[in-house]
This record gives C-alpha cells, structure tokens and sequence, in this order.
C-alpha cells in the first residue's frame, strides 16, 4: 500500500517540468496539498495543475525566482497562506547550462550556484519557521549522481550538487531538535523529455536495467521520504541510478 500523505502540505519548486512535475503529480495522488512553483515554465506549471486536478487533487500554482531571496519568501507565504502551512519542501528547481570549464564566466557561475545551491538554502530558511511550529517538516533536496561522480561538461553543476549533499547533512544535525527531517535524492539520467538520446535502447553497460530513469521513480521515493515511515531517517542521500554508478 502506498505511503498516505492526506493531511500534509507541499511546496515543490521547478514543478513545471521533469523531476519536479513528477513529485508534485505523485504527492497529490497520495493526498497532499500541492504548491507548484515555477519560474520561467508557467505552461508546464498550467499542466501540472490540470492533471492534478484531473483526479480530484488539492494544489496552486506559485512564481518565483529561486535565486532571489525576496522572491522566495514572498512564494513560501503564499503557498503557506493558501494551503495551510507547510511540512513538506522539496528542492528541486536547478540550472543546467553544460558549459565547458574554460567557458564559463563569472555571470553564469553566480546563476548556477545562486539557483542550484543558495537557492536551496534560502528555501529551506523560509520553510523552516513554519515547521518548527507545528515540530515536523520534511525536506528532501534534490541533487544528483553527478554530486559525486564528475562529468566532463559542466564542472559547476556538479559542484552545485556537491554541495546540495553536504548542506543536506549539515542540515540534518541543525534541525533534528525540531522534528524536521532533511534528506537528499541524487538520480542518475532521467528522461525528462528535453532529449531522446538513447533513451529507447539505451547501452546495457551503461544502463543495468535496460532503461533510464522517468521521473516517477524519482517522485515514488520523494513519496516515501515525505510519509511518516520515515521519521528515522536524516541526513541520508539516496541514489535513484539504476545502478548506473556501479558501472
């Protein structure tokens, strides 16, 4: 049986797209409150909130830069004043530009690790408030596989989701007196949609499964991270690869 989340609150940020779109969708279906942030993808935002109101689910949709403090605050009181608190955040709104070593400049650098990083700090800053009132609150980060494993594209990335790791475990320490929780997600490749690849017939070296990723497997272990199953669990991160890291 499906952990229930009936009762409980979410804010889910980057739920306009991929990863995100499939967290917001499952925490509704399992009976959240559902608060979909997006930035620049209110269409995507638009479509989460019609498949969620599809099947009867509670949610809104919520702007915001996560790079920016104010704007922030301002989405977490929002979405707190509609939905009746919070006690579940998920941090996954990030920035992917695949921009070689030598290439990037000091401009994108601050935007990557502004959205990817700080921005998940400066989230949790304004969730926390609110869970420390009500002593529980969930907060699940998401990084990535390549928080550990180097790429050969994109060195900032990774270091963003290097750190995503430790400001989850640092976390975990800080907030435990309140009942809240922090842990991290690191998927490996996802089909998010934005490319095919080899997505059909992916290289079983690679891909011991024989697939990649889709964003319900991620969404269904956010699920189980957010239940009350869980209230033992801190300071973890989880890899949702296929098994792609062994290889």
């Amino acid at each position: 049986m499906s952990q229930s989340l009936i009762g409980k609150s979410a804010l889910v940020t980057g739920a306009g797209t991929g990863i995100g779109k499939g967290i917001a969708i499952e925490l509704a279906k399992r009976g959240a409150k559902v608060a979909i942030h997006y930035n620049a993808s209110e269409a995507g935002a638009k479509d989460t909130q019609h498949q969620i109101e599809e099947f009867g689910g509670l949610c809104m949709t919520v702007q915001a830069d996560v790079a920016d403090r104010e704007h922030i605050f301002r989405m977490v009181d929002t979405s707190a004043a509609e939905l009746g608190g919070i006690d579940i955040l998920i941090n996954n709104a990030a920035l992917q530009l695949n921009i070689h070593w030598f290439d990037y400049t000091e401009e994108q650098y601050d935007r990557v690790m502004n959205i990817n990083l700080k921005g998940y700090w400066q989230c949790m800053q304004a969730v926390i408030p609110y869970m420390k009132k009500q002593n529980f609150g969930r907060i699940i980060n998401i990084s990535s596989v390549h928080g550990k494993r180097p790429t050969d594209f994109d060195a900032v990335y990774c270091m963003s989701k290097g750190g995503i790791k430790m400001l989850g475990r640092e976390s975990a320490i800080e907030l435990a007196r309140y009942g809240i929780t922090v842990n991290t997600i690191a998927p490996g490749a996802i089909d998010v949609g934005k490319s095919r690849q080899s997505h059909s017939n992916p290289n079983p070296k690679k891909f011991p499964l024989g697939r990649v990723g889709l964003p319900a497997d991620v969404a269904a272990l956010a699920c189980y991270i957010a239940s009350d199953e869980t209230s033992f669990m801190t300071g973890s991160t989880i890899r949702v690869d296929g098994a792609g890291m062994l290889m």
